[in-house]
């Protein structure tokens, strides 16, 4: 399919624009995109989607404007067309005309299906909501301050139990292995399923030994053909297939001492939950409150409610992994933050009922759980593998984009001096302002705050203060000296950090918690006591400390609640909304993405975009 190109001539005698003209606010969001939809989204911005071959698409101008329309109004694909097709406003806002000019009366909803698959399959997924960001820095609408929170996203698919799994990962390894290879797998089954559907097999439920037998024939079929292929050279899609199945396998059973397998009774910390996402996971926003899919992590500026920066992961991803990343354009292009991971600040000691300080862990990712060399071997390599490449990737997608971003803030100060908006004084003081970011309790780990204080970003992260278990002597009562590498109890007694190689640091109090007065208020260890210091030990203290000024208080409850309202204008809608389209992370991003590029439209629309000279500016009209 080749590009399509829109009509950019107009039609002076088209009484369907001259009537929005005179009815639509000039600040409506149909009044900017009719206005400026040109330069948003030029056809051949999209160009890299389509050959030089094929008949023409659907001008991607005009498909890029339903899809921001859709977003905003939360409407299926069906529906959407549908808008386009009878909404004068939509029509409008898309420069197709009335039904008596030469521009596209109608179009099939799968023209949008294919538009976000090409738009996830290219070098720039996210390019309609850079434009969008891009335009709102040149219009100085960009500042130096963050706003960090996250949503889930229910995933598309439905979560599966574990015979469900199993059987699915049996029949996907199957279904790639081919004529030959498929034939020597099925030999080896023996419990008699032949595979063919993804229907349970017709036990009695309620029987319990009926569901063991079933459990334990499966997970049977499951390993033998993982022996089997144990030291075989296997084509990719194989490969992925084995993978899956030895992953699904490990996760959820136990072999008893019997031989038998059971379900075990454990949820395994990245537990796969659908074979046909594979990427998706249990999450929890809070404690009481679980879903299945994904997280969709943004930034805000809150002053002008634009977002500046979204990002998905899986359900059970920590708000902090991700948090660099949000704030990538805030850093300065001198700075070379050390690449370091966060570890707990505090531990329970064997045998013994010790307090913890959960707060001060890193909030990250959950490790993979490894299968056991019968359940498949480990992926634990490969693993730290694709960290290292994601990271990689991400720096060489995001260098371009922060450069732009920090020209098109300057840009903006420059014009508003020209014009005599501000002064030049102020220009040079928003050019020095010291970048802030705010973020709730998930946002005050470790690692986080270090890279914060090392790129001299001001911190409105919350961090939890120690906590211990039936209130016993939380971390917060012990006196650490950092440069003595010290800690003092409450009872007065003093001992030395141990570090390790990773910087991070133990003191035992051991021997002198069995004659301490207070040890009954202090813990139950037999060992005695231990205190993890931490490698960010210094930034968390300073965290703590820097939060119980009123100043600092009144400044984050005043800035960060505008995260929550513009995630609510996000997730208000259901198609597009929570509920995920489409299965695969990468998928899942690139389609969250035009969310946010809607909603920064919409704001931008309110605020008075337009251009004129070549730059974008707001206000006026």
């Amino acid at each position: 399919m080749s590009l399509g190109l829109a009509d950019r001539q107009g039609n002076l005698l088209n009484d369907m624009e001259q009537f929005c003209d005179r009815a639509l606010p000039e600040r409506s969001i149909y009044a900017v995109l009719h206005r400026e939809r040109d330069r948003l989204f030029p056809d051949e911005l999209f160009a890299d989607l389509f050959s030089d071959k094929g008949r023409r698409s659907v001008p991607p101008s005009v498909v890029a404007t339903v899809m921001v329309l859709q977003r905003l109004e939360g409407l299926s694909d069906r529906e959407a067309v549908d808008r386009y097709a009878f909404d004068t406003r939509w029509r409008y806002a898309a420069g197709v005309g009335s039904y008596d000019c030469d521009g596209w009366a109608s179009f099939a909803h799968t023209v949008l299906v294919d538009m976000r698959a090409r738009l996830a399959d290219s070098k720039d997924p996210r390019r309609i909501f850079n434009v969008t960001v891009e335009a709102a820095g040149e219009a100085g609408l960009i500042g130096a301050k963050r706003v960090l929170d996250s949503t889930p996203l229910y995933d598309a698919v439905a979560t599966m139990d574990t015979i469900t799994l199993i059987r699915s990962a049996i029949r996907g390894l199957l279904k790639v292995a081919g004529p030959e290879l498929g034939s020597e797998l099925r030999a080896l089954l023996q419990s008699g399923d032949d595979y063919a559907t993804a229907a349970k097999p017709q036990i009695d439920w309620d029987d319990r030994e009926a569901r063991e037998a079933l459990v334990d024939s499966r997970a049977k079929d499951g390993f033998a053909p993982l022996a089997h292929l144990d030291g075989t050279e296997l084509d990719s899609l194989v490969k992925d297939a084995a993978t899956l199945l030895a992953t699904v396998l490990g996760q959820d059973l136990d072999e008893g001492e019997d031989g038998v397998f059971r379900i075990a009774r454990r949820v395994a910390k990245d537990r796969v939950i659908s074979t046909v996402d594979p990427e998706a996971r249990h999450g929890h926003k809070t404690s009481a409150r679980g879903f299945d899919g994904y997280k969709g992590h943004a930034a805000i500026d809150p002053d002008s409610e634009i977002i500046t920066d979204t990002v998905v992961s899986a359900g059970n991803q920590g708000d902090a992994s991700v948090a660099e990343e949000l704030i990538d354009d805030l850093v300065t292009d001198d700075a070379t933050p050390d690449e370091v991971s966060g570890e707990p600040e505090e531990v329970v000691a064997e045998g013994g009922d010790e307090p913890s300080d959960t707060s001060n862990a890193d909030t990250t990712a959950a490790a993979a759980q490894v299968p056991t060399a019968r359940r498949g071997g480990s992926g634990a390599s490969k693993g730290r593998r694709d960290k290292a490449g994601a990271r990689a990737q991400r720096a060489a997608r995001h260098g371009a984009k922060n450069a732009a971003r920090r020209a098109a803030r300057r840009v903006a100060q420059e014009k508003k001096t020209a014009h005599g908006t501000v002064s030049t004084e102020q220009v040079a003081s928003a050019s020095t302002e010291r970048p802030r970011v705010y973020g709730d309790a998930a946002y005050g780990a470790g690692a986080f705050l270090d890279h914060l204080a090392r790129n001299d970003i001001a911190s409105f992260c919350k961090t939890q203060p120690p906590v211990a278990p039936a209130g016993r002597f939380s971390k917060d009562r012990f006196s650490i000296d950092l440069d003595a590498k010290s800690v003092t109890c409450p009872a007065g007694v003093t001992v030395g950090i141990a570090y390790d190689a990773q910087g991070d640091g133990t003191a035992h109090f051991a021997t002198a918690c069995s004659t301490c007065p207070l040890q009954e208020q202090c813990t139950t260890a037999k060992g005695g006591r231990t205190i993890q210091v931490g490698r960010y030990e210094h930034r968390l203290a300073d965290a703590r400390r820097e939060q119980q000024d009123p100043e600092w208080k009144d400044e984050y409850r005043a800035t960060r609640p505008k995260v929550e309202r513009k995630l609510g204008h996000m997730m208000f809608r259901k198609h597009g909304g929570r509920r995920g389209r489409v299965p695969g992370q990468r998928k899942v991003d690139a389609d969250f993405k035009l969310l946010p590029a809607a909603q920064n439209l919409a704001r931008m629309a309110t605020l008075g975009l337009r251009s004129g000279g070549g730059r974008w500016g707001v206000g006026g009209g």
